[in-house]
């Protein structure tokens, strides 16, 4: 039990990290070199922040789910 908890655990970091990696990097992409540096810094933090609560939320449903409160 626990160590599936610790390997799935691992498994939504691993994801997680790639995905704010991913989406920090296709902002830079898109709009890189057509607004200012502050711009775009703030755009790639709006992303990061919004794939990054949209992952919790998955993660959070997922156990509730597993867990039987759902």
């Amino acid at each position: 039990m626990i160590k599936g908890m610790i390997t799935e655990i691992l498994i939504y970091s691993v994801s997680a990290i790639s995905a704010l990696f991913i989406t920090g990097f296709a902002v830079h992409m898109f709009v890189g070199g057509l607004v200012s540096q502050e711009t775009e810094y703030q755009l790639i933090a709006a992303a990061c922040l919004i794939v990054a609560s949209v992952t919790a939320y998955m993660a959070w449903d997922v156990i509730q789910n597993r867990s039987g409160k759902k």
